[in-house]
């Protein structure tokens, strides 16, 4: 049966409305079930948790179709916005204390935004993040749609930069007006190409023109919506655009309990309790949240494939060098 703390974290999670998590710690209990021999048992609770994950999922598809892009631009912004599916939550995230701190205030900026407002004061809706791949920035942008209940559009940037003079900044200025109009989170991924220093080198005129665009469009924008835009090239970003956000979040890689809490978060329904926590922990620095979460998934899958409910030490080391070797070359 569930252990002491199982159960306090169903309870927890249901009287917190975390869907996520509630499943997670069923199958936890499943797997347990599972590896005492109670096969009925773990397959029944399985079978539960997979048919209340389907339902959830068509509840919030559904509702994501309600919510239209601007009708008069509709065919416009084809191919220049995409709706993300998101259900992320920040408990799911592996943050550094900072960026846990600094997303929590966001959330409760926005939340709060009413009460602000009574006082003149606005929350804070504009964010740049940046930071190697793989640290969690789209992730995080999916988890704050999530957490405030709004839809996420990602900015497709391919589509969006044209050759033709004076198109990008027109298509700039529709999405800007979707922004306005309609309340959610918007994703300019890769964010650095268009952000890029004017007079750089590679520098075209349509660029600059773009860019100065989307500077004009930004400070100008006073809707309700949160923009953020990620990029793994800080460096490259021109510095009058850093002025125009509210919060700039910097990612990194993850450090020791960082990445013990990846490993143990993914490899939950796995025993991992013959593990060298220090050694694992030092085999994955330097690596992403992505990769090591990628690693885990290596060593569950060859677990599984093997017909064994644990996972050694040797075989996540394994996948982790592997990783590590990829980056080497």
């Amino acid at each position: 049966m569930a252990t002491a703390e199982q159960l306090k974290a169903l309870l927890k999670s249901h009287a917190e409305r975390d869907d996520q998590r509630f499943y997670s710690v069923a199958l936890q209990v499943a797997a347990k079930e599972a590896r005492q021999g109670h096969n009925k048992l773990a397959s029944d609770i399985k079978n539960l948790v997979e048919k209340s994950q389907r339902s959830t999922n068509k509840l919030g598809l559904a509702s994501s179709r309600t919510i239209p892009f601007a009708q008069q631009n509709q065919s416009e912004l084809k191919g220049l916005l995409e709706l993300t599916p998101h259900s992320v939550r920040l408990n799911e995230l592996v943050l550094s204390d900072d960026i846990q701190e600094r997303m929590e205030k966001v959330i409760l900026e926005q939340r709060q935004k009413d009460k602000l407002s009574q006082f003149g004061l606005q929350p804070r809706r504009k964010l740049l993040f940046t930071g190697s791949p793989g640290t969690g920035k789209t992730m995080s942008a999916s988890m704050l749609a999530t957490e405030l209940k709004l839809p996420l559009y990602t900015i497709v940037l391919d589509n969006l930069i044209t050759r033709f003079m004076g198109e990008t900044a027109a298509k700039l200025r529709l999405i800007f007006d979707h922004i306005r109009q309609t309340r959610a989170v918007y994703l300019f991924d890769e964010f650095d190409a268009i952000g890029t220093q004017r007079g750089a080198p590679n520098d075209v005129g349509e660029i600059r023109r773009v860019l100065n665009s989307f500077l004009l469009f930004v400070e100008q924008d006073a809707s309700e919506s949160i923009i953020v835009a990620a990029t793994n090239h800080p460096e490259l970003l021109d510095q009058a655009l850093y002025r125009r956000f509210d919060d700039i979040i910097k990612f990194e890689k993850p450090k020791f309990d960082q990445i013990c809490l990846l490993i143990q978060n993914r490899l939950s329904l796995f025993d991992t309790d013959d593990f060298d926590w220090r050694m694992v922990a030092e085999a994955a620095n330097g690596l992403s949240s992505a990769e090591i979460t990628r690693s885990c998934e290596d060593a569950a899958k060859e677990a599984v494939l093997n017909f064994n409910a644990k996972i050694t030490s040797e075989t996540l080391l394994k996948a982790f060098s592997r990783r590590q070797s990829g980056n080497n070359k």
